[in-house]
């Protein structure tokens, strides 16, 4: 049973890491693929961080396990959005189906600084 839980959570975690790499290739811009390589690779190598736990019951694998999937989790969404932010204000185009840029309307190019929606509400007021 050991080794179906295992097989399982390795299956699974390794086709979300091949999603994360198809992501890199197939979308369109730079905020696109770091969306999909940071929430498919998190949650893959979290699975597989998962079986290992399964597989190798000792305390100190299992501890490690769980510390990797909650350091994984916590920085892979947060590193992503800095890496996209910085992209965006160095000059990265966006992908021309973009719908909305919120962004756009709250940075200012001259100063550099990026104004909160309540700031603009009272700049109109």
């Amino acid at each position: 049973m050991t080794e179906l839980v295992t097989s399982l959570f390795m299956l699974l975690g390794s086709f979300l890491i091949l999603l994360a790499g198809l992501g890199i290739i197939r979308m369109p811009d730079l905020l696109t693929r770091m969306h999909a390589t940071s929430k498919a690779g998190a949650l893959g190598a979290g699975l597989m961080a998962c079986g290992f736990a399964v597989y190798f019951p000792e305390a100190s694998v299992v501890v490690r396990a769980l510390a990797v999937v909650v350091f994984v989790i916590m920085t892979a969404p947060v590193a992503a959005h800095v890496l996209a932010r910085a992209g965006y204000f160095v000059g990265i185009k966006l992908w021309e189906g973009t719908v909305k840029d919120v962004i756009k309307e709250r940075y200012d190019l001259k100063t550099h600084q990026l104004g909160s929606s309540s700031r603009k509400r009272e700049e109109e007021d």
